[in-house]
């Protein structure tokens, strides 16, 4: 009892050490085949697995969903009762079961094979170990068990499931964590692992940068540390903001009404510069009572920071700190004043 706890993890570890070296070696072409097949799906990665590998298939099915592959997760005995329509030509199917034989799914493939849907299979059928001949990355892994139907040796025959696939992933495992050997542990772990090893490789050959991951995360934490400046900024008659000839009087009171700080000076839409409280206590330091007389265009900081509306809250905040600033205008491209976004405005993101 004493070390159970770390014999799991020590039994798990080991058999993703082992998946990595498959990866890494015996089923890399099996592993880029089952890669170039989802790259190159016109429809959607089709997710299915029954109990425990049913559970890891909706994970495999969401993370290649936020990452940039369009997926779902098909329940296969709901798929026997309609769901199937699910499935449609231009789908790939990824069946998931450590035995290879679960009827359920097994059901399923007289559909698969009529709408010649490619259907990839993680199971547990010790493919790479039994042969050390590299598979071609375009033959099919039925060829493959027929030879193995032929083997004198006493080799595992594969599952039915792996046999029917057109590429066969092998999530074999030398033992399970749990003491009876029964619960899936390390071979659901290994699935897992092998689904987020899909989904990676597939988002960085798709060119998935951090725009399209905030994109599909627009709300919790994730999105609120990826929010967008132009989802924080104070636009319209929020948006302090003067002309060059207005006189500091009415500067202030632009200033203290609209609670920032700062406004903008503009000529029509476009930013010429911007006065900060900051600037206002120089100004009184240097030229006292005097200031009362200038206007905003003689007051005006003329080449203030800005940033572009479609830009990250986390840009905004660098550009802050390195600049030891609390606010930012947006503008456009051509300069015309689009908001202002606020130190405070961030810290509702968790940046702060």
């Amino acid at each position: 009892m004493k070390h159970t706890g770390e014999n799991v993890v020590r039994i798990e570890a080991e058999a993703l050490r082992a998946l990595a070296d498959r990866i890494g070696g015996p089923m890399a072409a099996a592993f880029q085949r089952a890669v170039d097949l989802m790259f190159d799906c016109a429809g959607r990665v089709v997710v299915t697995g029954m109990g425990k590998s049913g559970l890891i298939a909706r994970k495999i099915a969401a993370t290649l969903s936020s990452t940039g592959t369009p997926a779902l997760y098909l329940h296969p005995v709901e798929a026997l009762h309609g769901d199937l329509g699910m499935v449609v030509r231009g789908d790939v199917v990824l069946a998931l079961s450590a035995s290879g034989e679960t009827e359920e799914i097994l059901a399923l493939l007289a559909t698969i094979k009529r709408l010649q849907v490619p259907l990839i299979t993680m199971t547990g059928d010790e493919i790479c170990e039994r042969s050390t001949r590299s598979l071609d990355s375009n033959t099919s892994f039925a060829s493959e068990r027929s030879l193995s139907a032929r083997d004198d040796k006493g080799v595992k025959r594969v599952s039915t499931l792996a046999s029917a696939a057109d590429v066969a992933l092998d999530c074999s495992i030398a033992q399970e964590a749990c003491a009876l050997g029964l619960a899936p542990t390390a071979s659901t772990t290994t699935m897992l692992a092998l689904g987020d090893a899909l989904a990676v490789t597939l988002s960085e050959r798709r060119g998935f940068k951090e725009a399209d991951f905030a994109n599909l995360h627009p709300g919790g934490k994730l999105g609120k540390r990826l929010a967008r400046v132009e989802s924080l900024m104070h636009t319209g008659d929020a948006l302090p903001r003067v002309t060059p000839q207005t006189k500091m009087s009415n500067v202030i009171y632009e200033m203290s009404r609209k609670k920032l700080g700062v406004t903008a000076v503009v000529v029509g839409e476009k930013l010429v510069g911007i006065i900060s409280d900051g600037d206002l206590r120089r100004l009184l330091e240097k030229r006292g009572k005097d200031v009362m007389d200038l206007t905003a265009g003689e007051a005006m900081t003329r080449t203030p920071k800005t940033i572009g509306a479609q830009e990250f809250a986390a840009t905004a905040l660098a550009i802050m700190e390195e600049k030891h600033i609390t606010s930012l205008m947006v503008v456009n491209g051509s300069g015309k004043l689009e908001g202002i976004v606020h130190l405070h405005d961030l810290w509702g993101t968790e940046l702060v």
